[in-house]
């Protein structure tokens, strides 16, 4: 038995031992929403009431399991039981959860969401993993997020971790990339190109050094995926660093990580730290011929940075922006060498195809789209989070039966991020495969799915990420840095109800020349927002130009609130948001709403439950009145 064996036996014996230990367990979710939601708070109540009651307890941190709607979770496993889950647990509830379960083992509290295991253990309450968001989802990247913890490398590798590093170095770097290639995988940070091939380009380049680089600016708005992966389970993402830079013959890499993660940024050189004190980094990896290092470099937010060879260029110390292609960055990237940039989620993927086979990864997904494919899943939506669904499962079947659909008639799904498209509900029977959401419009992207409902205005949607897109444009090239301002104002000129149907000709004719005439993918996907906006949904547009209206409710110039004197209550709940005092009247009777002192807001309105506060259309019989 060599030291990685007696390494890995000695984890899973530890591994047992916790789950088989009569002491009680405490699970606690402390990924970036955990903490978000009130996690640490949770921590500090946790350990005070065991020190209170002298009670001794194992306190475990894990990432996001990805129900995020639910944080913070805190889980107890103790007297034999499975491990049981609640949700929303706040400082108070985490008190009483313990006194009521470690002193009188009641288990039977409030929020208790369900258990662990195969056993029928409570009658009344479903197992977690046959909850509606998580019945549905297949976890392979995810596998480990919310049951290990992320800063143990024993509980990694107690869990199979660094088995497809093994496996990788007793095969040929030729045949790693033969596996990969077989597998199907497709890159998942959004264009979808196959990552066998791309690892046998740069193999196949000549050059004494070569690079490897992750590429984690996962700077989509909504997205969190990558995030949520390198808190939850940084070792997976690391192996597959690992076995990349063995397959194309790299000595070096870089993690190229926005430094808005500071959380998955710590975990990640915790991580780095333990592979070097267990050989698993640095010279001679696992007593073989490999040796790799690793580099950190912290981006300083910029959009276009996620595009490779911006990347690149920041990580050399320039501005990040693009260059033409050819040579492509397999060929000549970064310092001029034969370079490979893979995704978070493509490298964490990686390992278990090592550890498998390809043919077990190709079970998942449909042909030519195998596989699964996290997605976070926000916006106008029940149940938020992070799924991992097989590739050709539907956005119904995501939107509606995972997260549990919409509180008011859906409207449509943005996919792929600010540079995706805007997909209505007659066409959420699509497939999420590359080419059927290309075909729709819009793009697979890193994995961003954005739910929008009927007070959601397309315009003002494709108004926002346009002027994402182009706030964020590096500005190197004329189309996207002149073409996206122009359609910004076009939008903005609409929503001001100062737009004429001839801007919608405009609008079509500047996307077009822009997607197609700009450098890199940014300016190349900027106006797919507008481009599917106007596609299935050139009504509203019209609305906006030829009568002045917002459907939605959005557009401040077109839109002014009334009250509904026979559907409000006065219960007042207007009153109190109302910042500049525009809403009066006693409790129990319809208020009154002064118009000269509202500043539209919206507050008044998204905090009514009666539907008494509507947005009245500004009616303007001409435009020359216009």
């Amino acid at each position: 038995m060599n030291k990685f064996e007696k390494l890995v036996e000695k984890s899973k014996k530890q591994w047992d031992n916790i789950n088989n230990s009569k002491t009680p367990i405490i699970y606690l979710g402390t990924a970036s929403c955990g903490k978000a939601a009130g996690a640490d708070e949770v921590k500090e109540a946790i350990l005070a009431t065991l020190k209170k009651h002298k009670l001794f307890a194992r306190l475990i941190e894990v990432g996001c399991i990805g129900t995020c709607y639910l944080e913070p979770l805190m889980d107890i496993s103790a007297f034999g039981n499975p491990r049981i889950s609640y949700g929303n647990v706040d400082a108070e509830w985490a008190k009483k959860i313990i006194e009521k379960y470690l002193l009188e083992k009641d288990y039977h509290n409030l929020k208790l969401l369900g258990y662990f295991g195969k056993n029928n253990f409570l009658d009344d309450v479903p197992r977690f993993f046959d909850q509606p968001m998580l019945k549905l989802q297949v976890r392979i990247v995810l596998k480990n997020c919310g049951f290990i913890d992320p800063e143990s490398i024993e509980h990694y590798l107690a869990n199979d971790g660094y088995q497809g590093l093994k496996n990788a170095l007793e095969m040929s770097p030729e045949d790693v990339i033969k596996e990969v290639i077989e597998s199907g995988i497709r890159g998942r940070g959004g264009a979808g190109f196959p990552t066998g091939k791309k690892w046998k380009f740069c193999r196949d380049t000549k050059s004494k050094i070569k690079y490897l680089i992750c590429n984690a600016d996962e700077g989509d708005p909504g997205a969190f995926m990558n995030r949520s992966l390198l808190e939850g389970d940084p070792h997976s993402v690391l192996e597959g660093i690992l076995i990349a830079a063995y397959a194309i013959g790299a000595s070096e890499g870089y993690i190229y990580i926005r430094a808005e993660y500071p959380l998955a940024i710590q975990r990640l050189k915790k991580a780095v730290k333990q592979m070097k004190k267990y050989n698993l980094l640095g010279n001679n990896i696992l007593d073989s011929d490999f040796s790799f290092e690793i580099k950190f470099k912290e981006g300083a937010g910029a959009f276009v940075c996620g595009e490779e060879t911006a990347l690149i260029a920041s990580i050399e110390g320039k501005r990040g922006m693009p260059r033409t292609r050819p040579p492509f960055p397999a060929i000549s990237g970064l310092q001029g060498k034969p370079t490979t940039i893979n995704n978070v989620e493509t490298l964490g993927t990686i390992p278990h195809i090592l550890r498998n086979g390809s043919s077990w990864f190709k079970q998942f997904g449909v042909e030519n789209n195998y596989g699964t494919k996290t997605f976070s899943l926000v916006g106008k939506i029940r149940r938020t989070g992070l799924i991992e669904v097989p590739l050709g499962t539907s956005l119904r079947k995501i939107i509606f039966d995972i997260g549990g659909g919409t509180l008011k008639p859906f409207k449509a799904v943005q996919t792929g991020g600010p540079s995706g498209g805007c997909i209505p509900e007659e066409l959420l029977n699509t497939p999420v495969t590359y080419e059927s959401l290309a075909a729709a419009g819009s793009i697979m992207g890193s994995g961003g799915l954005i739910v929008m409902d009927k007070d959601t205005c397309v315009v003002d949607v494709a108004r926002y990420f346009l002027d994402f897109c182009q706030k964020e444009s590096c500005g190197k090239c004329t189309p996207c840095r002149v073409g996206t301002r122009h359609m910004v104002e076009l939008l903005e000129k609409i929503c001001r109800g100062e737009g004429e149907i001839e801007d919608l000709t405009k609008l079509e004719s500047l996307a077009n020349i822009v997607r197609a005439t700009s450098l890199c993918g940014l300016g190349q996907t900027a106006p797919n927002p507008v481009l599917t906006t106007l596609r299935y949904f050139r009504p509203e547009y019209v609305e906006h130009i030829e009568h002045l209206y917002c459907p939605a409710v959005v557009c401040r110039a077109l839109i002014e609130y009334i009250v509904i004197p026979e559907k409000c209550t006065g219960c007042q709940r207007c009153v109190s948001v109302c910042p500049t005092g525009a809403i009066t009247g006693p409790r129990s009777e319809p208020h009154n709403l002064d118009a000269s002192k509202c500043i539209k807001c919206r507050a008044c309105y998204e905090v009514c439950r009666f539907d008494a506060i509507a947005g009245n259309a500004i009616i303007i019989k001409s435009r020359e009145e216009k």
